[in-house]
């Protein structure tokens, strides 16, 4: 008799991370639960269970030959959050077989602290803090030199996804002027979320608070670089809230040394950052440890929405809630795993 197996695995999640105890059980309701989370699943392991998987939670590797032995599968949910290029994403089309990601989970909080960080930025939040604690602190105007409100300061977004939106939607109250650039969109969307399109050069030029919301993809690695980071206003704020690959960080850490601009940023080359790296002593730089994303029910989200979604494609019904992989972007994207988000 058939079996209908639920391969789980899931690094760098494990369920206890991602699932409350109710949305364990209604995972164990899909079918026989074949787990492994302290190593990725061994692929002589992965091998014997395909002929009766229904379904993958995880990031398994799924080239077309191991397809070619999961006649049954029906969806892959890649709990990590990030398409990668591990799966033959088009062969799944052909096929039926869903692949899709609860990467959404995680534009709400990087979103809010975006906004966060923005806010000490322009304001010069931290940098008074550690001012009064040095004993140097300025009072009234004189605290306030270099700067801004930013309250109806010209705001330009870079990536223009699930992130990107949710920090337009939050930001609404200040009454910013917004720019987008996002080459992957048409302007009407853009336009229909009350911003500007706008190319790369001119979002940044015209912007006193940049946010990087973009994925790094085959076309875009370093694409913000020396050049781009000159044609910014002298005293304004960058965000880097994606992925560090798609600027060209030593040329953003030179811009802000240099007082041209001062950043932020929630994601590094290299994680974790060497204890002796010199990003850690840059005056102007906000840092965060790849954590903005990564609160508690963020973290549970990822878990609901992908069992959710598994059970209505059990049902022979299409995903709602998660984001599916299109072989035209997917392809593109160089994403690899991380611990948090």
């Amino acid at each position: 008799m058939s079996r209908n197996i639920v391969l789980v695995d899931p690094l760098p999640r494990t369920l206890d991370l991602i699932m409350k105890p109710d949305v364990r059980r209604r995972l164990e309701n899909l079918g026989e639960v074949v787990i492994s989370e302290d190593r990725q699943m061994p692929d002589a392991q992965v091998d014997a269970l395909l002929p009766d998987t229904v379904l993958i939670f995880g990031q398994t590797d799924m080239p077309k030959e191991r397809l070619d032995r999961a006649p049954r599968l029906k969806a892959i949910i890649n709990v990590e959050s990030n398409f990668m290029p591990n799966i033959d994403y088009q062969a799944c089309v052909e096929r039926g077989i869903w692949v899709i990601t609860p990467a959404s989970a995680f534009a709400s909080p990087v979103a809010e602290a975006a906004l966060g960080m923005a806010l000490d930025l322009t304001r010069g939040l931290t940098r008074a803090d550690r001012a009064f604690r040095a004993g140097t602190e300025q009072y009234g105007l004189a605290g306030n030199d270099g700067v801004f409100r930013f309250a109806g300061a010209p705001v330009g977004i870079v990536g223009f996804g699930d992130l990107g939106r949710q920090l337009r939607d939050l930001i609404r109250p200040f009454k910013n002027t917004v720019r987008v650039f996002d080459p992957w969109l048409p302007n009407e969307i853009v336009e229909r979320l009350d911003c500007i399109p706008s190319g790369l050069d001119e979002t940044l030029s015209e912007s006193r608070v940049v946010f990087v919301f973009a994925s790094v993809t085959s076309e875009n690695e370093g694409f913000i670089g020396r050049r781009e980071f000159a044609l910014m206003q002298p005293g304004s704020a960058f965000l880097l809230m994606s992925r560090a690959a798609v600027v060209d960080f030593p040329a953003m850490l030179e811009a802000v040394t240099s007082g041209h601009i001062s950043a932020a940023t929630d994601v590094f080359p290299e994680e974790p950052v060497a204890a002796d790296d010199p990003v850690r002593n840059i005056p102007g730089l906000l840092l965060s440890a790849h954590r903005t994303g990564g609160t508690r029910d963020a973290f549970y989200e990822l878990g609901t929405m992908a069992v959710a979604d598994a059970e209505l494609i059990m049902k022979g019904l299409p995903p709602q809630l998660c984001r599916r992989a299109d072989p035209a972007t997917a392809s593109r994207l160089r994403s690899k795993p991380v611990a948090v988000s």
